[in-house]
């Protein structure tokens, strides 16, 4: 059935205003509720008062629903017929609906009547239910209210300050004052909670450079000031009026809270954003003719390729330089080691490892966690040992005593100079010593079918004089020449001299880098050893590795990685403090950083 609605209101000098809609459904609702067909704004009228059916005939239904009557032609109801085609007059409030048919459609009209206008019904009805007759006029509240927000946030703030001026720990209870933060310190000030005026030494005053180098004794200035103050350029008009109003409220440039914001938040201290840095860094070199510093902006997108800190020349001081890996560096560390013979999965190696897989762990191959191991920190990993990490396949036993292997004194050519002098001197004759019921040989293609034990050249055979045995020892094909430079002595001298070694234990001098993170990688992700034939190559990946997952802090990729990720501005030895906090974190709880 078609209902045609009309709902009628006129303005305030009588003129009126018809909103129409049709409705296709054999029952509509009247009521104050906004979802009703017929919405009435008056409170005389329930939420869902009536409902209005079209019964078979074609007359209509009009039954209350919440129990409230209606007026129908004047006469109270809670249910009347009507006859659409004769027409009838509804009462709902201060509401008249009139109900006809036209053109075959049941017609319902509503207006309310008892108002002159709705503005002023409005106004009546906001009249029935204000309290303005019992509180206080608005100008009384309003000087009211803004006297509780001075004493509130001000009066009681302050005499809470001075009343805890000279305590150190103020008592667990509410403070005036408190009111005043913006929110709780972060983890790392913790200790501080319960001090305010450990940083806030004055009233009023922000938060001064003296009170953070109270604690912070031992921090460093990014640079000299006066290149600070270059490098930063020159402000524009509306950065030079907003410099001068910080400094007339005691808040120069520069300070340790520009970049070290605090009341943040509980976790970790949030690392500064990359802009603080690419301010002065994208273009440092326009303003800094003299600096040495690459010019850097967003790591994805314009960093310089990183440079690394490689062993240029051994010695005992080994001249170290910071090269380009664009220019392909080579560092001489003093070794000889084939990292690709090591990892073979096929030649003699990975069979001495399926050998001596039960006594050391070992898998179908050597892997690069059989001879490098993390340091406690898990950051980097500890220097390469002989002892502990090479002699297990690499033995210097020249010698049984009963059921104790006598062994050269690895790293001190005089000394083991000195013990084949006192063995040969004791009538002792060189044989294959047999470890476990076991002669390992050398792997690959490094002596192939000899014992892999202290070789004196030959391989077992006696010869009968030290000087041979110790010649042999630092020539060609015997255990010190294999991984060591040897220098030879002159003619009549035994004094065998051995290039320092030198293992660097960091690379990135100006970065920092942490395995840590990193550990559910593959180690051959990033260096590629398995094809390296000597010491000498630097297994050290290029920025363009590292972008495969990390880019600026705005990027898309798997890492979006800040300036301070990798970079301390208080560069030192140390990591960024985020990183090295987020190990530390992580380590504790057990979890990847």
């Amino acid at each position: 059935m078609t209902f045609r609605l009309s709902q009628i209101s006129r303005t305030a000098d009588g003129r009126e205003i018809v909103r129409s809609s049709t409705v296709e459904a054999t029952m509509i609702v009247i009521g104050r509720a906004a979802d009703c067909d017929i919405h009435l704004a008056d409170l005389a009228v329930e939420l869902r008062h009536a409902s209005v059916t079209v019964q078979g005939n074609g007359d209509v239904l009009v039954e209350s629903i919440a129990g409230l009557g209606f007026a129908v032609d004047g006469q109270t109801t809670q249910r009347a017929l009507i006859k659409p085609d004769i027409g009838a007059e509804l009462r709902f409030g201060s509401h008249r609906l009139k109900v006809a048919r036209e053109a075959g459609a049941v017609t319902i009209s509503a207006e309310r009547v008892e108002a002159l206008s709705d503005a002023s019904g409005d106004k009546e009805e906001i009249g029935l239910f204000t309290l303005k007759g019992l509180i206080p006029g608005r100008r009384v509240s309003a000087w009211a209210f803004i006297g509780l927000v001075i004493a509130a946030f001000l009066v009681w703030p302050i005499t809470s300050y001075f009343a805890y001026q000279n305590v150190k720990v103020r008592p667990a209870s509410v403070h005036g004052d408190a009111s005043w933060s913006s929110g709780p310190l972060s983890s790392a000030h913790q200790g501080l909670k319960g001090d305010c005026q450990a940083c806030h030494t004055d009233a009023f005053v922000a938060v001064t450079d003296k009170a953070c180098v109270t604690c912070h004794k031992d921090t460093h200035d990014h640079a000299d000031p006066k290149r600070l103050a270059v490098a930063k350029g020159p402000h524009g008009v509306g950065g030079a009026i907003l410099a001068s109003v910080a400094r007339s409220f005691n808040r120069p440039e520069g300070r340790c809270v520009d970049c070290h914001t605090e009341h943040e938040g509980a976790g970790p201290m949030q690392p500064t954003a990359q802009q603080f840095c690419s301010n002065c860094h994208s273009d440092l070199s326009k303003r800094l003719g003299d600096t040495k510093i690459a010019d850097a902006g967003d790591f994805g997108k314009s960093h310089p390729q990183f440079r690394a800190s490689v062993v240029t020349q051994p010695g005992a001081q080994p001249r170290i330089e910071r090269i380009s890996l664009d220019k392909k560096p080579v560092e001489n560390s003093g070794l000889k080691f084939p990292h690709n013979i090591h990892l073979s999965r096929s030649n003699g190696v990975a069979r001495m490892a399926q050998t001596m897989r039960g006594d050391f762990g070992f898998g179908d191959a050597l892997a690069c966690k059989d001879c490098h191991t993390k340091t406690p920190d898990g950051v980097r990993f500890q220097p390469v040992d002989m002892e502990k990490d090479c002699a297990m396949c690499h033995s210097l036993a020249f010698e049984t005593i009963g059921d104790t292997v006598r062994t050269l004194r690895h790293g001190d050519p005089k000394q083991v100079i000195a013990d084949l002098r006192a063995y040969y001197r004791s009538g002792g004759s060189y044989g294959v010593v047999n470890l476990g019921g076991q002669a390992r040989r050398r792997p690959g293609d490094y002596a192939q079918g000899r014992p892999y034990f202290a070789s004196f050249g030959g391989g077992g055979v006696n010869y009968g004089r030290a000087d041979s045995a110790i010649r042999a020892l630092f020539s060609k094909g015997g255990a010190c020449y294999d991984c060591h430079t040897v220098t030879a002595p002159p003619p009549g001298s035994d004094d065998w001299r051995i290039a320092p070694v030198h293992q660097a234990s960091r690379y990135f001098q100006k970065g920092w880098f942490t395995h840590e993170a990193h550990k559910t990688e593959k180690c051959q992700s990033c260096h590629v050893a398995n094809t390296s034939t000597t010491a000498n190559d630097l297994l050290i990946p290029g920025i363009a590795n590292c972008r495969t997952c990390h880019g600026g802090e705005a990027s898309r990729t798997d890492v979006p990685s800040a300036c301070a990720v990798c970079h301390s501005y208080h560069a030192d030895d140390d990591a960024p403090w985020v990183p090295r906090n987020r190990v530390a974190v992580s380590q504790k709880k057990g979890v990847a950083p």
